[in-house]
């Protein structure tokens, strides 16, 4: 049956701010995977940068010694060469966590606020943000 005018407010502004916390979940999740796998190319790109005499131009001893425009360029290079096959890793690795931890599953449905009766974890349906007692066989996608 339909939940009341205000009630139905209530449980969707609960709802929603679950369903928000779970976004902000999944999203510092992959920004952490992305962060760490991507580091040797934000390092590669950051030296070949700094110490590229048209970009930043550091002062810094191993730029004068040991990295020239040469170098510079070819870290740059190698730097955004690497990018692509890491940031498949990176990909993989999320899809790959987010389906164990079955982060997509926590999202509710806004027809929990407006019916009364619904619960927060159907049958079928297991992830860690549901009630006990759900059946865990159930995948996220296939």
């Amino acid at each position: 049956e339909p939940r009341s005018p205000w009630c139905c407010l209530a449980w969707t502004l609960v709802i929603g701010t679950m369903n928000s916390l779970v976004f902000l979940l999944n999203l510092l999740l992959m920004l952490v995977i992305f962060t760490v796998v991507l580091l040797p190319t934000i390092v590669v790109v950051y030296f070949g940068f700094q110490c590229h005499s048209q970009v930043l131009h550091s002062s810094a001893r191993y730029c004068k010694s040991i990295l020239d425009d040469n170098s510079s360029s070819a870290l740059i290079i190698l730097g955004f060469v690497i990018m692509s096959p890491l940031l498949v890793v990176a990909m993989a690795i999320y899809c790959s966590l987010a389906r164990r931890l079955r982060l997509l599953m926590c999202f509710q449905p806004y027809s929990l606020a407006v019916y009364k009766g619904g619960r927060w974890c159907r049958r079928g349906e297991g992830a860690p943000c549901c009630a006990r007692g759900c059946n865990t066989q159930l995948k996220a996608w296939v």
